[in-house]
């Protein structure tokens, strides 16, 4: 001890010679005579060392003989060689997907974490969504750290904690290394972890392992994300009412399944390509697919969610007339003149060519024939016609052609149609295959037991499905900037931080098997994988067919009509977190009702914006009035439907004329939006489109409805202030006479100016007979 307390009063003495300015060589010497004296005395002693030579970034550079006990003592002088065999070493998967690893420190004998992106260095266990010097620079983000409590996020640094007992202890606390096994509970990865009252309801992603052990007095739970742009409002209770039902026999998502129902609907799409291209010179028209999948699943009686596989007839209206309408060329929007001269000579030579390659009657090859001679003979003698003049020639020459092009033209489309049905009839049984033998080897039944069900009025509640969901695989999660990328197998689906958040919060109020969100990524996973399976990969493709209200327009429908569901739309584009949407396995989870031709409520105001797939529109027309012609509770639609007159669609003809039509606005074309079917993918400026026709918006109520949310003035003037927030209107017609139909001839008006504010309607009063709804846990 003598010799250790010589050597350090000469190592901190200043020296003789310490008040002149050293020599370069003498100094030198003098160090290095200093480090090797230091070296040899107080070996063992890491906090003297580190005066001299600190090195924390790599376990390899520190000394083989410094490494003490986390026991040891002030009286304990001799050094403990290092243990042969090295700790268990393992972080939760979401901490190793944000770059942290667990080292062990020789030199200070004890376990330390290190993230290989930031090249930090922590003592204690690191905290996910604290201040991330990558994305968040400032720290903006970062929940404020309180000066007066110990925070354990500090770097780490050479023998940095000292006992209380003077300087010359180096005692330190006990370090306890528990090895996470299968049986460690771990906490869940949530926006919020079940409590007791109180327990706010957005938490940091991903905590720690450790949290339960942590005592009161660590440091403060980060700041939660907070979106920057809300296009929702989750906090709005619904006021619709049905009749208690039993949970769905729907296999449960899983990523294995769904990776594989991707690849054969893409199969699926360029065979359709190929046969369009191959059979009739065309291109497949722009979303044909996504609507004969719509058309196909309103008729669909099969067991598979997406592709249809029991369907009657076989060959689908939808496809079939898209297709026929492009033949033998597609006619596009015209602007110029040339354009149009080009037009009528392409469609003049692709229908003479049709026609002689096909087997068609003498006489359909003489009218064909006449007519093209006849305008390619116009179109090389007149060169001063106007773009007027080649259009009108256009649809002649159609009107004489078409019909014997069609004829032509039949058989083989419908050749199309059915050998795509067929592939998808396949596609569905190998999928079905597949899911069955993974439930199998979990030891899951498919067999459903009937359960009980009382009849009784409830709210309505999330779909549940009656088969247990199997063990989920690992699923990675990271974070570009404002995008949250989910991953699976190489398979990355995206998603916009905000939405992502939507969907914690719609997954915490909805799903009731997962209160530990240990399933909730792989199910992230299948659900924006399935919308990105039906969209399709084209730029833009099947994105209008996810095309929601504008929040203005939603906030005026639940102010002054009592709007609390929406009938078509999806976790990512919803407004309410009660609505019903098209995957009923995968969209539950996040608040889904089920597909609403098979939801019948009793009770309540809903807003309907279905996709514009004409025979789907057809089914919700007769499915709004067999529900209001059963239910004598309040009921009331409002309906947002294209206003296509040329022709019309028997949708909008039948709401027109219905008995149950209170009121009828237009929304003319160019003068309102849609907010993008792929808002949660796209940027912020993208988010609103011009919708390219007029939308008709129709109020279909039975008597108890009109009484109670009846479309007054007042009201309708709210509706129409709601386009007027930036600078669009609403023409109306005026209401409707309350025992039913109204002329089909409208008279439109521009209302102008804005009414008084009125009460909001939107309360969730319970009809007569109405009890709350059943406990998850018996459903």
């Amino acid at each position: 001890m003598n010799r250790w307390r010589a050597a350090l009063t000469h190592a901190q003495s200043p020296g003789p010679g310490s008040q002149y300015k050293m020599a370069g060589t003498v100094g030198r010497k003098r160090r290095r005579r200093i480090r090797i004296e230091l070296s040899e005395a107080f070996i063992g002693f890491p906090a003297i060392l580190s005066k001299l030579s600190e090195n924390h970034n790599t376990a390899g550079g520190d000394h083989p003989a410094l490494v003490m006990s986390p026991t040891s003592s002030s009286n304990q002088g001799q050094p403990l060689s290092p243990s042969a065999a090295k700790p268990t070493l393992e972080l939760p998967d979401d901490m190793i997907q944000a770059g942290w690893s667990k080292c062990w420190s020789k030199r200070e004998n004890r376990p330390y974490y290190f993230n290989r992106f930031t090249n930090q260095s922590l003592w204690e266990m690191p905290v996910l969504g604290q201040h991330d010097v990558i994305s968040d620079p400032l720290g903006l983000n970062a929940a404020p750290v309180d000066p007066g409590l110990d925070n354990g996020q500090r770097k780490r640094r050479l023998s940095e904690e000292t006992a209380v007992g003077g300087a010359n202890s180096f005692k330190r606390p006990k370090v306890e290394i528990m090895p996470v096994t299968p049986t460690t509970p771990t906490v869940p990865i949530s926006p919020s972890t079940p409590g007791p009252p109180g327990t706010p309801l957005s938490k940091i992603w991903g905590s720690p392992t450790d949290e339960k052990q942590q005592p009161p007095s660590a440091a403060p739970a980060p700041a939660p994300y907070r979106p920057t742009a809300v296009y929702w409002d989750l906090d709005i209770p619904t006021n619709a009412v049905i009749k208690e039902r039993p949970p769905s026999d729907a296999l449960p998502p899983h990523p294995d399944v769904e990776l594989q129902r991707a690849q054969l609907t893409l199969k699926l799409r360029k065979h359709y390509l190929e046969l369009c291209q191959q059979r009739e010179g065309i291109e497949p028209p722009r979303d044909s697919f996504n609507r004969w999948l719509l058309e196909r699943k309103v008729l669909d009686k099969g067991k598979d969610p997406f592709l249809p596989s029991e369907c009657e007839p076989v060959i689908s209206p939808a496809m079939f007339r898209e297709v026929m309408n492009d033949i033998p060329i597609r006619l596009s929007r015209i602007k110029y003149r040339e354009e149009a001269r080009k037009l009528l000579f392409k469609y003049a030579e692709s229908a003479k060519r049709m026609i002689e390659s096909r087997n068609a009657t003498p006489d359909s090859r003489k009218v064909v024939k006449w007519n093209v001679e006849d305008t390619i003979s116009w179109l090389r003698k007149d060169h001063s016609a106007s773009k007027e003049d080649y259009m009108d020639r256009l649809e002649h020459l159609r009107k004489q052609c078409g019909p014997h092009v069609a004829a032509v033209a039949k058989d083989s489309v419908e050749g199309i149609c059915s050998k795509i049905y067929h592939i998808s009839c396949d596609y569905a049984r190998r999928i079905r295959d597949c899911h069955s033998a993974l439930l199998k080897e979990c030891n899951i039944s498919e067999t459903v037991e009937a359960s009980e069900i009382q009849d009784r009025l409830v709210y309505c509640y999330p779909l549940r499905l009656a088969i247990p969901s199997p063990p989920q695989p690992r699923v990675d999660l990271h974070f570009e900037n404002d995008v949250a990328c989910v991953r699976f197998k190489g398979e990355m689906v995206k998603i916009n931080r905000n939405y992502f958040s939507k969907l914690e919060l719609l997954y915490r109020y909805s799903c009731i098997d997962d209160p530990r969100f240990e399933k909730f990524l792989s199910r992230v996973w299948c659900l924006i994988k399935r919308y990105q399976t039906m969209f399709g990969a084209g730029v833009h493709e099947g994105t209008g067919l996810q095309g929601a209200l504008p929040v203005p327009v939603f906030e005026a429908l639940h102010k002054q009509f009592g709007v609390s569901f929406e009938c078509f739309a999806s976790p990512l584009n919803s407004y309410f977190k009660q609505f019903c949407s098209a995957f009923p396995d995968c969209d539950g989870f996040f608040g889904s009702r089920g597909p609403f031709l098979s939801f019948s409520p009793v009770s309540g105001s809903f807003e309907a914006n279905p996709p514009f797939c004409e025979e789907l529109m057809d089914a919700m027309v007769s499915h709004f009035e067999d529900l209001l012609e059963l239910s004598s509770e309040p009921l009331s639609f409002i309906v947002f439907v294209p206003e296509w007159r040329d022709p019309p669609t028997p949708a909008l003809t039948r709401m027109e004329s219905s008995r149950f039509k209170r009121h009828q606005l237009t929304v003319p074309a160019f003068e309102h939006e849609y907010r993008s079917g792929s808002q949660h993918t796209c940027k912020r400026e993208e988010m609103y489109y011009k919708a390219v026709h007029g939308t008709a918006v129709l109020f279909l109520q039975n008597a108890a409805g009109f009484a109670k949310w009846e479309p007054t003035a007042e009201r309708v003037q709210e509706l129409q202030g709601a386009y007027r927030v930036s600078g669009r209107t609403l023409t109306s017609p005026g209401p409707a006479p309350a025992t039913g139909t109204g002329d089909k001839e409208l008279e439109t008006e521009r209302e102008q100016g804005t009414s008084q504010e009125t009460p909001s309607t939107g309360d969730t009063t319970p009809p007569s007979g109405v009890t709350p709804a059943p406990d998850p846990a018996s459903i």
